[in-house]
């Protein structure tokens, strides 16, 4: 079986990504950055923020257009590459 075949997630689709970083603009933009990136119609005003209780921390809903598992590991693996990202799920 092919890797298309093995996915559960049915290509092309939107598709929501939760980052994990501290709360500033750097984090915010490295996301908005990466969504622009892998996907040219990524709407950043789409992006649901939310703080940690403290305020420390900041998780960013986003949702990319994937066109392949593939493309969604490509966007995954940008973001684990950043240091401005603690997580992404």
């Amino acid at each position: 079986m092919s890797e298309e075949q093995e996915s559960l997630i049915d290509f092309p689709c939107d598709f929501m990504i939760k980052a994990m970083g501290k709360t500033d603009s750097v984090f915010h933009q490295t996301v908005v950055e990466i969504g622009h990136r892998h996907d040219p119609k990524f709407n950043a005003s789409r992006m649901v923020a939310r703080e940690s209780k403290s305020g420390t921390y900041t998780s960013l809903s986003v949702t990319v257009y994937a066109e392949s598992k593939p493309h969604l590991d490509a966007i995954y693996q940008d973001l684990f590459d950043s240091e401005h990202v603690l997580w992404a799920m």
